[in-house]
């Protein structure tokens, strides 16, 4: 059985990525990651998660929140809330963290080869992307490259593969794949800015393209908003 690190950030999108990549015959290493968000109730998800779909291994890395500045998801800068689709759809959000895909995935690259393993799921989406950079095909095709080139298992001739299996999904898609998989997704948490009792807000960008892809599902969404 082939190995593969699975980012898992407790939501949505990682949730079905891990379950893809299960399906697909891999044996998965779950990561996570306490960067000092403010929505730290996601990584109480992630454990749901990987505890109710049998993870080899899930680790919570730890990375110092002072290197993530100027984003609402680790600043005091307000969420984005009750913004329409077109508005979401537009330009680089509040809630974008510098670098951090590239991080995490510079992260997944590190534990992928200490296991000897070449493959990497993450649960990136170039549709409902909420305007991030690091979200995009490109990006994944280049990080694959520098793999190859930074690592000693890329220098002996083998290749690391990102795999991207929501990328070209509609959010509505996403939960319908979710569905046939048999994911709990009342065990996921999307919420940029969840209230004090982990309920989601119901109004930030996250919240707003998660209702709206159960919506167009026509699928009841699990979990509790707030509003």
């Amino acid at each position: 059985m082939n190995r593969a690190v699975v980012l898992l950030s407790g939501g949505l999108d990682s949730t079905t990525t891990l379950a893809l990549a299960m399906a697909e015959g891999f044996e998965t290493y779950a990561l996570s990651f306490d960067y000092g968000q403010r929505q730290k109730v996601e990584l109480a998800a992630a454990r749901r998660v990987a505890q109710s779909l049998g993870v080899r291994e899930h680790r919570i890395a730890l990375i110092d929140n002072d290197i993530f500045g100027r984003s609402a998801l680790t600043d005091d800068i307000d969420v984005p809330k009750g913004r329409s689709v077109a508005e979401i759809a537009e330009g680089i959000p509040a809630t974008y963290v510098p670098a951090r895909n590239t991080i995490f995935l510079s992260y997944a690259l590190a534990w992928a080869e200490s296991l000897v393993a070449t493959d990497i799921f993450i649960g990136v989406n170039a549709l409902d992307y909420s305007g991030y950079p690091d979200c995009r095909p490109e990006f994944i095709t280049a990080f694959e490259k520098m793999a190859d080139l930074a690592t000693k298992t890329g220098v002996e001739g083998a290749h690391f593969k990102i795999h991207t299996p929501l990328i070209a999904m509609s959010k509505a898609e996403i939960i319908r794949k979710a569905g046939e998989l048999s994911v709990d997704l009342s065990l996921t948490h999307s919420c940029y800015d969840p209230a004090p009792d982990g309920r989601a807000c119901g109004l930030c960008d996250s919240c707003q393209l998660r209702r709206k892809g159960f919506g167009e599902a026509g699928l009841a969404d699990p979990i509790v908003y707030a509003v």
